[in-house]
């Protein structure tokens, strides 16, 4: 099992890291869902840590229908976790009305190259996230999805979880999010049959 824990700060990524995380996934501004961290926190994080750092590219908080100028910013955040040594990036790009934005998560994608994407919970805005990983497993460069299955939580959304996991075919992987904490992780995973989780306490409260 792959715990990749959610983190706003160095300090919070090194605890993670010294209980048991396996992956960190650095953002800023946690209370917006996750935004662009720093460039010098992604250089401090990929140089300090002994574990893989995924960079979150998300200009601002809101919804995931992003303009020209915010997906130029995004390339700029890419480009900032290639200099910093990052094992990969994550982004989510919608639609107006919620369906994948495939021509900039194309295009976001092949900027990212060689660096693994993973597709962050803008799915979970879809009406049908299934239909989600449809379309997102004929995109070159998509690694995962990072979803609770369209729900609050993961146990909510387990049915979906499973529905994705399925339509995967284990081209992508679904990366299990919502509330999914040291003490249920692994009856999540049990539940969902996911082998990669994520959470903010994934590995306990990070205080």
């Amino acid at each position: 099992m792959i715990k990749e824990a959610c983190v706003e700060s160095l300090k919070e990524a090194k605890m993670a890291a010294e209980r048991g995380a396996n992956r960190i996934e650095l953002c800023a501004d946690l209370a917006e869902d996750g935004l662009t961290p720093s460039f010098e926190l992604m250089k401090q994080a990929c140089s300090e840590l002994p574990i893989p750092v995924m960079t979150m590219a998300r200009p601002r908080g809101g919804n995931f229908v992003h303009t020209a100028e915010e997906v130029e910013q995004m390339k700029v955040a890419i480009d900032q976790a290639k200099a910093a040594g990052a094992h990969g990036v994550v982004f989510g790009l919608l639609t107006p009305d919620n369906k994948i934005d495939e021509k900039n998560t194309r295009l976001l994608a092949e900027y990212a190259q060689p660096l693994p994407v993973t597709f962050h919970k803008a799915i979970d805005e879809m009406d049908d996230p299934v239909e989600g990983v449809r379309v997102l497993k004929t995109i070159p460069g998509i690694k995962r999805i990072l979803t609770s299955g369209g729900k609050a939580t993961a146990l909510e959304g387990q049915e979906t979880i499973r529905k994705m996991i399925q339509e995967a075919e284990g081209q992508i992987i679904i990366l299990v999010a919502g509330k999914v904490l040291d003490s249920n992780v692994e009856e999540i995973s049990r539940l969902t049959g996911a082998s990669e989780l994520h959470g903010r306490k994934i590995v306990g409260e990070l205080i």
